[in-house]
């Protein structure tokens, strides 16, 4: 039997999407209610996880929180309130894996709410790159890391030790580069986030 065989291949990886930011520069606009497809960008970035391969996925909501359990249809997942939200996406990615201990999962796929452009194909091949709870792999684009990004059960701790303000695991993927896998993913999706008026182009 091979190690994925063994633990369970990808049911033992849990989607984590972190939407809990507030859209400041977007006029205060919650990023996870911005309407895509007719529906809360939110509701499409749970279905790309579930699409690519995650069964159970942890969802870290902040701004307006409420709002969003109000009107995000999101059956099924596990939902985290992190009241921390406005320290930055560091808060929220040290939530979304305190959800998790516990629940048997042996691996996050972790990914962002603001990048549409990032489909299931993305993730599939990210998810395909875990092994165990030692797994460390990353989306690249043109060999640039990007999301969605696989973190083992065996660096929850290490990553929630230095994901502060705005900076999330780029700290620790720094340290342990030699262990990150690079999957590139550049043909099959754009890593641009909605961060700004202009880029509210980009949503349908």
């Amino acid at each position: 039997m091979t190690t994925r065989e063994t633990t369970g291949g990808a049911r033992a990886v849990a989607g984590l999407l972190l939407a809990a930011g507030g859209g400041r520069r977007l006029g205060g606009r919650p990023k996870a209610l911005l309407p895509h497809r007719g529906r809360p960008l939110v509701e499409h970035a749970v279905r790309v996880l579930r699409d690519g391969g995650c069964a159970t996925v942890h969802v870290v909501l902040g701004a307006q929180a409420d709002a969003v359990r109000a009107r995000a249809s999101l059956p099924g997942c596990v939902l985290v309130d992190n009241p921390d939200w406005e320290q930055g996406m560091g808060s929220s990615l040290r939530a979304g894996l305190d959800s998790l201990t516990g629940t048997g999962a042996r691996a996050a796929l972790v990914s962002l709410v603001d990048q549409p452009g990032i489909g299931p194909e993305a993730v599939a091949r990210v998810l395909a790159a875990y092994e165990g709870e030692e797994s460390l792999a990353s989306a690249a684009y043109d060999g640039v890391r990007g999301h969605p990004v696989l973190f083992g059960a065996a660096h929850w701790a290490g990553i929630a030790a230095t994901a502060t303000g705005d900076r999330g695991a780029r700290a620790y993927l720094k340290e342990h580069r030699p262990a990150l896998t690079l999957v590139e993913c550049g043909d099959v999706a754009r890593p641009y986030d909605i961060d700004t008026e202009a880029d509210l182009a980009h949503l349908e």
